[in-house]
């Protein structure tokens, strides 16, 4: 199963079109927000799959947000996700409670851990626990996303 993880979207409409046309020619099953999102229209973009956001630092309208991602069938997990998805236990946050990151990747706990809050992508493995982050939608050279293939939990960051 392959599921798009995307992150700080800050509410950039063009930007985030550009990563919606590239999650749909990968044929992504379901979608990972890391927060930021920035506008209930950025939330909207998302309609096509199933969808996972949580909140970053500046989502600062977060009960109007809640209610758009509900509303749209949609989840929001708050500041912090817990999934199980194709037998893969995901952690989903943004990044920015740095105490809080540290603690999820080196727990144990998790085969996937999606945050990103730095604009900068990252893959690393932590023990067993692959930390992901996809860069950044918005104010980043490139901007990017990333693609994550749960059958062999290989996760591939893909410039726009």
């Amino acid at each position: 199963m392959l599921i798009g993880v995307v992150s700080d979207s800050h509410g950039h409409v063009e930007l985030t079109c550009s990563g919606i046309r590239m999650l749909e020619s990968m044929e992504v099953e379901r979608v990972l927000h890391c927060g930021d999102i920035g506008s209930v229209e950025i939330a909207r973009l998302f309609a096509s799959w199933p969808t996972d956001f949580v909140f970053g630092n500046c989502d600062f309208q977060r009960e109007v947000l809640a209610a758009e991602i509900t509303a749209m069938g949609q989840t929001c997990h708050g500041v912090f996700g817990s999934l199980e998805i194709a037998g893969r236990r995901i952690a989903l946050l943004h990044g920015d409670d740095h105490r809080k990151l540290s603690e999820v990747t080196t727990s144990k706990t998790w085969d996937l851990v999606c945050y990103g809050h730095t604009h900068v992508t990252k893959t690393e493995l932590v023990g067993s626990t692959l930390c992901l982050n996809p860069g950044a939608l918005y104010r980043a050279n490139p901007h990017t996303i990333a693609v994550v293939d749960l059958s062999d939990l290989t996760a591939t960051i893909i410039p726009l």
